[in-house]
């Protein structure tokens, strides 16, 4: 009778506890009690003791930089070379369309000066070519192609120069012929070097205009930091990478700039050494026509006193 009391008392309490359990999974959980709203907690509390400053100082901080992100600021979408242009100050605007005119006409010149070279190059060696060896200058001058070239210019000059000189010394004449040679020569080197001070003039400021317009930028990028009242990089990179457009801009005029002045600085030397041989051949031509002329003058005059 025991055991079996005591089997019902078991049976009871197994069954107790099985329904508490699935109570207690059905039921949602409570909050437990010191989840309780802190306004509760404080007004029943009474006042606080104050929080430390360096807590106060960390707390105003994160709220400020969760402030500064949260900011919406109007930044450029395209930050390509282009877009760039477009969003730079106005300064920076006219020193980067500068430069890149700059550039262009340092292409420019480059192109036609070396078409102009090379055909004055190769002109000049075929009419040394030509006029090598000859004794007259009206020979030398009938074996040249072209009537308005360097040479056929030095041979016309000392042919009116020897026709001016009639009955004067050797010397004399082979003087002022020396200074009419002269002076055609510089001319032709006057010419030939023309554009060449523009590649040099961009080749050396070129860069400095670019920093003018990278400085120039800076300040109203500066100018903006101090408006907005932000330090953010989104804020202050794009007007800082505008500003140095400008200086790549410049770079960009400069280097090809010195690059091309010293090839155009060789081929220039190179038709300044022709120049040099066309015009010492055509002195030696009229050296030679000058001894021919003595010469018969002086049979003519044998002949005479016969």
């Amino acid at each position: 009778m025991r055991s079996s009391t005591t089997r019902v008392v078991a049976l009871v309490l197994s069954l107790c506890a099985m329904l508490s359990v699935a109570a207690y999974g059905q039921q949602p959980e409570e909050l437990p009690a010191f989840a309780a709203p802190a306004s509760a907690d404080r007004d029943q509390a009474g006042p606080q003791m104050p929080q430390p400053a360096g807590n106060q100082s960390s707390n105003n901080a994160a709220a400020h930089a969760a402030t500064e992100i949260s900011v919406p600021h109007d930044l450029p979408h395209d930050l390509s070379p282009w877009g760039m242009f477009q969003a730079a100050d106005w300064v920076v605007k006219a020193v980067m369309i500068g430069l890149a005119l700059a550039s262009f006409m340092v292409w420019t010149i480059w192109l036609g000066k070396s078409a102009q070279l090379f055909f004055a190059r190769r002109g000049l060696a075929r009419e040394l070519k030509a006029i090598a060896g000859e004794t007259s200058t009206v020979s030398a001058a009938s074996s040249l192609d072209y009537r308005h070239s360097v040479a056929r210019g030095m041979l016309d000059a000392a042919q009116r120069e020897m026709q001016l000189s009639t009955g004067a010394t050797r010397a004399s004449a082979l003087e002022r012929l020396s200074t009419r040679l002269n002076e055609i020569e510089s001319d032709a080197n006057r010419a030939i070097r023309g554009g060449m001070s523009f590649l040099a003039t961009v080749a050396a400021t070129a860069p400095f205009i670019g920093l003018f317009g990278t400085v120039w930028g800076i300040m109203n990028s500066f100018i903006g930091i101090s408006k907005t009242q932000t330090t953010n990089l989104a804020v202050v990179a794009p007007g800082i990478a505008e500003a140095l457009l400008a200086t790549a801009i410049g770079l960009v005029a400069a280097i090809p700039a010195v690059m091309l002045y010293n090839q155009l600085s060789q081929n220039i030397a190179d038709f300044k050494r022709l120049m040099r041989e066309t015009k010492g051949e055509v002195w030696r031509i009229v050296s030679r026509q000058a001894d021919a002329l003595a010469t018969d003058r002086s049979t003519s005059r044998l002949h005479a006193a016969e």
